[in-house]
């Protein structure tokens, strides 16, 4: 298993505006993380992936690691369409769901012609798509029906969920997971705290998690996708959990050419 990691843009919420995207940028590519991208800002109905976007996406992430969180308005052929071609640019994963792919939940997943559609647009371009946040024998069977979807792991969902356990999404998803959300909860709600929260995730799950992955060759990108404090007191709470307390590998390291990142987009 190879790990790298980004942060979710996520972590921004609220603070952004039209002019901050590249200081986020920057003040990640400071600490050493790539991006995930949102698709847009909280209260705006702009998406990020427009082509007219595009040209500045390149300059505030050039040299950074970028990962994609797919639009959430069940986006339309032509839509999913020009968002590839955005994550084609990028080398980009995208995290989607089955609502924005249309698959219905049930005890079947049939009819999924558009979701056929959309995956053989990624295929062709070479995109990932990671499916994440679903029931665990859905996922599963998407998987079974499309070979090329990989799974991302959002490890505060699996905790909430009450039919099955972390470590059985974990055992379930593992073996094509690429993409790790990285987030802690209370067990109540999905209000993404960062990893290590007392009363948590259990560190016997933490630990299951990483070990789990290690048995296979995948190349993996935990993004780190948190919202309730300022971005810089989340990144260091999680990093020091992960790192210090946990041991994960490769831990970003500061870049030299910053050496006092401050992010205040006001």
């Amino acid at each position: 298993m190879q790990i790298r990691y980004a942060v979710s843009t996520m972590v921004f919420w609220w603070r952004e505006n039209n002019l901050s995207f590249e200081q986020e940028c920057q003040f990640l590519r400071s600490l050493g993380f790539g991006v995930e991208l949102w698709p847009n800002i909280k209260g705006q109905d702009e998406c990020r992936y427009q082509r007219r976007n595009w040209p500045r996406l390149a300059g505030a992430t050039e040299g950074m690691l970028v990962a994609m969180c797919g639009r959430r308005d069940r986006p339309t052929l032509q839509q999913w369409a020009e968002q590839i071609e955005c994550a084609k640019i990028f080398d980009a994963n995208i995290v989607t769901d089955l609502q924005n792919l249309r698959i219905p939940i049930g005890p079947t997943t049939d009819n999924c012609d558009f979701a056929a559609d959309i995956i053989k647009l990624a295929d062709d371009s070479n995109v990932k798509l990671c499916l994440e946040t679903g029931p665990l024998p859905a996922l599963k069977q998407i998987g079974e029906k499309f070979e090329s979807i990989r799974y991302c792991l959002d490890t505060g969902y699996a905790n909430l969920d009450p039919a099955y356990s972390f470590k059985q999404y974990i055992d379930g998803l593992a073996e094509r997971l690429v993409h790790l959300h990285l987030t802690d909860n209370y067990g109540q709600t999905d209000d993404h705290e960062p990893p290590g929260l007392r009363g948590g995730i259990s560190r016997e799950n933490w630990n299951y998690l990483l070990e789990t992955l290690s048995k296979y060759d995948n190349e993996v990108i935990g993004t780190l996708e948190m919202c309730p404090c300022t971005p810089s007191v989340m990144i260091r709470q999680a990093s020091e959990f992960l790192f210090d307390q946990l041991s994960w590998p490769n831990r970003p390291e500061h870049q030299p050419d910053y050496t006092q990142p401050i992010y205040n987009p006001t």
